[in-house]
């Protein structure tokens, strides 16, 4: 199964946008589509996403990885790409354009994915 990604609220929108222009079939939701607000808890973000089956793609590198952690002790998560803010967009979006084209989602099961 292709992979099916959902941004959260840290992440730079249009990192969406460019990479949905590369591969326009691609599955990626922003995050209101998925009822994510400013504020919602890290736990409650990765349960959505579990629901949903889909990887979360964040700039998070702070707090997300401990509470992902936490979260695949009791449930199983298509995992986490977890985006440099360093990273400039159009790299960004080759990354995770390159990872949906090349891959299925079962390779990503409760792992985080660092984008350089």
């Amino acid at each position: 199964m292709k992979i099916r990604l959902q941004a959260d609220n840290d992440l730079h929108e249009d990192i969406l946008r460019s990479t949905k222009r590369l591969r326009p079939a691609i599955d990626f939701q922003r995050a209101p589509e998925l009822g994510l607000h400013t504020g919602i808890a890290d736990p409650e973000v990765l349960r959505l996403c579990a629901e949903q089956n889909r990887m979360l793609v964040t700039h998070d590198r702070h707090t997300m990885p401990a509470h992902f952690i936490e979260f695949i002790k009791h449930h199983d998560s298509p995992g986490i790409f977890i985006v440099s803010r360093k990273l400039s967009i159009g790299k960004a979006a080759e990354w995770l354009a390159l990872f949906w084209e090349a891959s299925e989602a079962e390779e990503y099961q409760n792992q985080i994915i660092d984008l350089p």
